[in-house]
């Protein structure tokens, strides 16, 4: 395969996912009438997947430290398949949860009184600084994941560390980030 031919992979993987997510979101696709009875357990699920993301993240830098490749290439094909575990999951959530059930949102809109959403102000902006940054890195860091894999995987050893540079923190905040909005939301949720 081509450099040429993986960027265009990628770019068409980023685009499709990124589409499917807003597509989504904007709940331009409706979902089923009634959610399946596992519905409400997605999110939780996908914090789960996110922190043991960050763990393994964290511990295959140390192990790439170590000089360990192997325990290096392991763990990031395991943080990979549970990243696109999450991603399904996600897009699953979104789709399940008709656009007028609510389960929660950015901006606590529909799940609080107008008295309930004045007591929350500073955690609304705290939530919002958080989530805001944690999707837009969310969106750009899929490339990034997709080459520094498969260089990765070709062991394209230079090519792979000069992305690995940005992919890594990247990655590891929107991973650590994702478990602290799913906690910071979870209370408003309403199934």
């Amino acid at each position: 395969m081509t450099d040429k031919f993986i960027f265009r992979f990628v770019a068409a993987v980023t685009v499709f996912v990124i589409t499917v997510v807003v597509v989504l979101n904007r709940h331009l696709i409706p979902g089923p009438e009634v959610a399946p009875a596992f519905t409400p357990y997605l999110p939780m699920l996908n914090a789960v997947l996110n922190g043991t993301c960050t763990i393994l993240l964290l511990t295959s830098l140390y192990y790439i430290k170590q000089g360990n490749i192997a325990v290096h290439k392991r763990l990031n094909i395991i943080t990979f398949c549970l990243s696109s575990t999450f991603l399904v999951s996600y897009i699953l959530f979104h789709y399940l949860m008709r656009h007028d059930t609510l389960y929660g949102d950015a901006n606590f809109d529909g799940v609080l009184s107008p008295a309930e959403r004045e007591n929350v102000g500073g955690m609304r902006t705290l939530y919002l600084s958080i989530l805001v940054p944690h999707i837009i890195l969310a969106a750009g860091v899929l490339p990034l994941i997709l080459l520094s894999f498969y260089r990765g995987l070709q062991m394209q050893v230079a090519k792979h560390r000069k992305l690995v540079r940005w992919t890594f923190p990247i990655w590891l905040f929107v991973t650590v980030t994702g478990v602290i909005v799913y906690l910071m939301i979870k209370p408003y949720y309403n199934f």
